[in-house]
């Protein structure tokens, strides 16, 4: 790293867009990824659906017993 950095001609806020959304990345075990890739398949629907609708399941299953 340099020790300064010649910020004059930099403009402030340009890149900030208040209406992003952060969606991190969820990184799947190899043995979990292919049987919810495959059973995906089987059901004829995107990855990411199977599994938010296993997630909200496990919520709905999880605020019934608390």
């Amino acid at each position: 790293m340099k020790k300064q950095y010649d910020f004059t001609k930099g403009e402030r806020g340009k890149f900030y867009n208040p209406s992003a959304t952060f969606r991190f990345p969820i990184y799947l075990e190899p043995d979990v990824d292919e049987f919810l890739n495959k059973l995906a398949d089987q059901k004829g629907i995107e990855l990411q659906a199977l599994v938010n609708e296993w997630l909200r399941t496990n919520i709905r299953l999880v605020e019934t017993v608390q």
